[in-house]
């Protein structure tokens, strides 16, 4: 796992007006928080944040925080939450999450799978049902992606959260034997709405993350 070196600023406007120009400037507003912490409100570098971002090595993004005005502070933290104006896309504002490498956090990795299937092979598809799955782990363990190995899966078949192998010291929180994926036997119109029927190929989505 690598952090990502990010300079942010201790700021003390929170109103629309100080946060407008922060963002003419190049800059927008950003708070960090954690257990057991006081709220930090921060402005990061718009560019710096996008090429962190940009630069990721898996979905999920982890910070080391250099907080001038502050002592020269360093956190690590985590993407918690990052708005986007509706229209422009630009970023306007971002939550840090404060982590602590001996504290379990919960978070959620992309599922991706690996293989080409049987069912597949006979024209069934996959239909991932489960785009991404809560994982519970230390930070320094947590995963890029859930990868499902389907080659054996003919027509019919399914993957549940009970069946899909993790390394030691990660555990899914679940409660239910969930369905992750199976494969479809029909055409792609007979898809119920909302779910997804794919062939060989899937993309990963982007994790959310808080503390155990």
């Amino acid at each position: 796992m690598e952090f990502i070196d990010l300079k942010a600023n201790v700021r003390t406007g929170r109103k629309k007006g100080p946060s407008r120009r922060l963002r003419t400037a190049g800059k927008i507003p950003a708070v960090l928080y954690g257990p057991g912490a006081e709220t930090l409100a921060l402005s990061i570098d718009t560019a710096d944040l996008e090429k962190a971002v940009k630069n990721r090595s898996g979905s999920q993004v982890f910070l080391k925080l250099v907080i001038d005005n502050a002592e020269g502070q360093q956190k690590t933290a985590m993407i918690k939450d990052l708005q986007v104006h509706p229209v422009s896309r630009d970023m306007i504002h971002a939550d840090f999450y404060e982590i602590a490498m001996d504290r379990k956090i919960r978070a959620t990795a992309p599922v991706t799978v690996t293989g080409k299937s049987i069912g597949v092979e006979n024209g069934g598809m996959v239909q991932i049902i489960r785009r991404e799955l809560e994982v519970l782990c230390y930070p320094n363990q947590m995963p890029e992606e859930i990868v499902i190995d389907i080659t054996d899966l003919d027509m019919g078949d399914s993957i549940h959260i009970q069946d899909i192998p993790v390394e030691e010291g990660i555990e899914f929180p679940h409660d239910v034997n969930f369905t992750v994926l199976t494969i479809l036997s029909g055409r792609p119109e007979e898809v119920g709405e909302g779910e997804e029927a794919l062939g060989e190929e899937t993309e990963a989505s982007d994790q959310t993350v808080e503390e155990a």
